[in-house]
């Protein structure tokens, strides 16, 4: 089996696959997000996940601050609130999701992202903080944070 944790690695993205990482995590927060399911049960449902996994992601989720668990209405079961943290992922799903659509989905995408104020699809752009110019993914390049001088990277 493979580790979780990367911890030879000074990369926000080994950090972030840490906490979003395992196989079943960003379809859980996919399914939060997008469906707007915050019980367990619909979580299992959805996802066909086995209840010990789920509740072992939900737990690590919510240490993580990327759900917040609040008692059901009337008192019944737990829901799973997605927190600014959580809700943050939303780029990465639909990033992710625009890469499976191109190299993973032979019959075509099977879902589409829609701005909710005209309907019009939402795409996701990388553009350059300094001169505003949208940067194909083989003009984008790294820099050590520490190389950058003060404030870091653009």
């Amino acid at each position: 089996m493979l580790g979780r944790l990367y911890p030879g690695q000074d990369c926000s993205a080994a950090r972030t696959l840490e906490v979003v990482g395992e196989r079943w995590s960003l379809l859980i927060v996919r399914d939060a997000m997008f469906s707007g399911m915050t019980r367990f049960t619909e979580f299992q449902r959805s996802l066909g996940i086995a209840p010990n996994v789920l509740a072992r992601r939900l737990d690590e989720f919510v240490a993580a601050g990327i759900f917040e668990p609040r008692s059901g209405r009337h008192g019944g079961h737990t829901e799973y609130l997605l927190t600014r943290k959580g809700r943050d992922l939303r780029p990465v799903v639909v990033a992710l999701t625009r890469w499976g659509d191109r190299w993973a989905a032979p019959d075509g995408r099977p879902v589409t992202y829609v701005h909710e104020g005209c309907g019009g699809l939402v795409t996701l752009a990388t553009a350059c903080t300094r001169c505003g110019d949208l940067t194909p993914a083989d003009g984008v390049g790294t820099r050590s944070a520490r190389d950058a001088g003060p404030g870091g990277p653009a």
